[in-house]
C-alpha cells in the first residue's frame, strides 16, 4: 500500500512540474530550451521550490490591503481556533476557508504546487501531517526529504515578533477607564480579514452570476414560479486594491482582480417592500392622527371650541382655517403614502384596511397586472375605484374620527358636525380621481357647536 501511495504522490508532483515546464518552454528559441528545461528536472525543481518558499507566507489577515507600502506583519490565524462571537467574523469560516499568500509574486508557483490535491487533501496538508509516503516521494534520501518538507511547512509560519508600521492602521484603546492615564491604553492594529473577504466575494459573485440564481432571477422578472431561493445583494460598492497590480497586495486579491465588495451600511427601508406600520390595523386614521402638524391642529380646534369667546367673525375664521388645514393634511397624508409605498402594497395578506382606504391609499394598484390567482379580486378593485364612492366613505370616516376625538374632550358634537367635517374633507382634499361631490345627508353649512 505504501508503494502505491508513494506512486500517487510522485505522479501528482511530476504532473505539476511537467505542466510548469511546458508553459515556460512555449515560445523559447531552441538554444534556450535546453537551459530552461534543466530547471524542471524533478529533484532540481523541488530543491529550488524549497529554497524559494521562504519568500512567501500563508496568511488570513493582510497588512498591505491597508496600504500597499506598509512593511509590517500579516497574520495567519486559523478561523476554527478563533474565539466565537455573535457578530460576523473569520471564526464563522470554520474548516472551510482559503489561505491567502503574501510576499514575492515570483514565488507563487510554489504555493500552487502545495495546493495540488491528492486523495482530497492538499500536499501542504499531508506535509503538516508528516505523511511518510509523501516524504518518500519528495526524495529518496530521508534527510533531504525532511529538510524540504520543513521548508514547505514554513509557508504557515507566524513570524517571531509581529511588527507594525507607520502606514498601518493603528488606534489607542483605553483599557483602564481613565482617559487621562497614558499608560492605560493598548495600541491596536486592525488588519484586513482576507480569507473572510474572499468567502464573501464568492457568495456575492455566486448570487450575481451563478447559474441557479440566474434562473431564479429570470423567473422573478417573468413573474413565473421557481423552485428555489433567490438571493440579491443590493447597493454594493466595489473597493479596488492594488490598482493595476493586485498581486502586490496578496494572491487572493489577485484572483479577485483587486475587487473587494462593500455591503451597503444603510438601515433597511421596510416600507418600500412591506409597509409593516400599515398592516394588521383596521384604519389608517390613527396613523393620520400622528401625521405632521395634525396633533397641533386638533388641539387648536379643541381649544377654540372650548373657549368662552362668542361666535364672532374672527372666531369663525379661525375655525375655518383649522378645518381647511385638517382637510389639506388628510390629502397630504395620502400623497405621502403614495410616494413612499410601492403600488400594490394593499395586496399583502396582512392588510386589513377597509376597501375605501385601500382605494384611497393605493390607487395605482388598479394599473398593475392582476396575477394568475387574483383576477376576480383585481376586477372588483378596478370597478370599485371607477364607481368613486370611496372618497365619500373616506370623508365619512374622517368625520367620525374627528367627532370621536371631540367627544372624548366633552364637546357636544353630533350628526350635523360629523357631516360638516366630512364635507370639509371632500371639498379640500385633492382625491386621486375626479368626482362629482354629493351633499351628504343632513349636511349643514355650519356646525352648531355650543361653547362651554
Amino acid at each position: 500500500m505504501g508503494h502505491e501511495r508513494k506512486a500517487v504522490f510522485l505522479n501528482a508532483i511530476s504532473a505539476f512540474i511537467d505542466e510548469r515546464r511546458e508553459t515556460k518552454l512555449k515560445g523559447l528559441k531552441e538554444d534556450a530550451v535546453a537551459e530552461a528545461a534543466a530547471k524542471y528536472v524533478y529533484t532540481t525543481w523541488l530543491a529550488d521550490a524549497a529554497r524559494r518558499v521562504s519568500q512567501i507566507q500563508a496568511v488570513t489577515h493582510v497588512l498591505k490591503a491597508t496600504h500597499p507600502d506598509a512593511r509590517g506583519s500579516s497574520l495567519y490565524s486559523r478561523p476554527q481556533e478563533l474565539p466565537t462571537h455573535s457578530e460576523i467574523g473569520s471564526h464563522l469560516l470554520g474548516e472551510r476557508y482559503d489561505d491567502d499568500i503574501v510576499g514575492n509574486a515570483a514565488a507563487l508557483d510554489v504555493y500552487k504546487f502545495l495546493k495540488v490535491e491528492v486523495e482530497g487533501r492538499r500536499l501542504l496538508d499531508w506535509l503538516q501531517a508528516d505523511d511518510s509516503d509523501l516524504l518518500a516521494a519528495l526524495h529518496h534520501d530521508s534527510e533531504t526529504a525532511s529538510q524540504w518538507a520543513s521548508a514547505f511547512k514554513g509557508l504557515l509560519r507566524s513570524g517571531d515578533k509581529p511588527a507594525s508600521h507607520s502606514l498601518a492602521k493603528q488606534l489607542y484603546w483605553c483599557v483602564n477607564g481613565e482617559p487621562a492615564d497614558d499608560s492605560g491604553y493598548h495600541l491596536l492594529q486592525p488588519l484586513f480579514a482576507s480569507s473572510l473577504a474572499h468567502a464573501v466575494h464568492q457568495e456575492i459573485n455566486d448570487a450575481r452570476f451563478g447559474e441557479s440564481n440566474k434562473l431564479a432571477r429570470q423567473a422573478k422578472r417573468d413573474k413565473k414560479s421557481h423552485d428555489g431561493a433567490y438571493r440579491d445583494y443590493r447597493d454594493l460598492v466595489v473597493r479596488k486594491l492594488g490598482g493595476t497590480k493586485p498581486q502586490n497586495i496578496s494572491q487572493l486579491n489577485s484572483e479577485r482582480g483587486g475587487v473587494n465588495y462593500l455591503l451597503a451600511s444603510l438601515p433597511p427601508s421596510w416600507q418600500h417592500n412591506r409597509p409593516r406600520h400599515l398592516l394588521f390595523i383596521d384604519s389608517t386614521l390613527p396613523r393620520f392622527a400622528r401625521f405632521e402638524g395634525v396633533p397641533e391642529l386638533v388641539q387648536a380646534l379643541i381649544t377654540l371650541l372650548k373657549s368662552d369667546s362668542s361666535a364672532t367673525m374672527e372666531t369663525r375664521k379661525k375655525r375655518e382655517r383649522i378645518e381647511k388645514a385638517l382637510g389639506e393634511s388628510l390629502a397630504a397624508f395620502g400623497t405621502t403614502l403614495h410616494a413612499q409605498l410601492q403600488p400594490g402594497w394593499t395586496r399583502d395578506p396582512d392588510c386589513r384596511l377597509p376597501e375605501y382606504e385601500q382605494l384611497w391609499l393605493d390607487p395605482e394598484r388598479a394599473t398593475l397586472p392582476p396575477g394568475e390567482s387574483h383576477a376576480e379580486e383585481h376586477q372588483a378593485f378596478i370597478a370599485a375605484y371607477e364607481w368613486k364612492d370611496w372618497p365619500d366613505q373616506v370623508a365619512r370616516a374622517f368625520g367620525n374620527w374627528l367627532n370621536a376625538i371631540l367627544r372624548s374632550h366633552d364637546l357636544p358634537v353630533g350628526d350635523a358636525e360629523h357631516a360638516h367635517w366630512a364635507r370639509q374633507a371632500l371639498i379640500d382634499a385633492q382625491w386621486p380621481a375626479p368626482m362629482q361631490h354629493r351633499r351628504l345627508p343632513g349636511a349643514s353649512q355650519e356646525p352648531e357647536v355650543h361653547h362651554g
